[in-house]
């Protein structure tokens, strides 16, 4: 099992019913029942998702009275999206080198068309 916190934010983030749970937790902090409430599976079972997202640091728990409370901790997600745009700069030029060689090929296609035409 991966220790290194990237890796356990992606194994984290692997499972929809976590990534539900974030999103879910971007409208403010709830128990464990309003997480679960939408998901056709017991507390416990959300329990145990709940303590994956702990683990990578993208959620933490407090208590208030006898509820106990999830909260998004997000920071763990912008190191994700760093990481990811050196990707991202990968994709924006492969796709500029892609465009260019397209625009060479209609230029000279332009200019053959143009030759049988005059």
């Amino acid at each position: 099992m991966a220790t290194d916190p990237l890796s356990l934010v992606f194994q984290a983030l692997a499972d929809p019913t976590r990534r539900a749970i974030l999103t879910r937790l971007t409208n403010g902090d709830a128990t464990v029942a309003e997480l679960a409430a939408p998901f056709d599976m017991s507390q416990p079972a959300i329990s145990r998702h709940l303590k994956v997202l702990e683990s990578a640091g993208l959620i933490s728990r407090t208590r208030r009275a006898t509820a106990r409370l999830s909260h998004l901790e997000a920071e763990p997600l912008r190191e994700v999206t760093t990481w990811l745009a050196r990707y991202q700069r990968f994709w924006d030029e492969s796709h500029e080198r892609l465009d260019e060689l397209l625009a060479a090929l209609q230029a000279k296609d332009d200019r053959s068309t143009g030759e049988d035409n005059g």
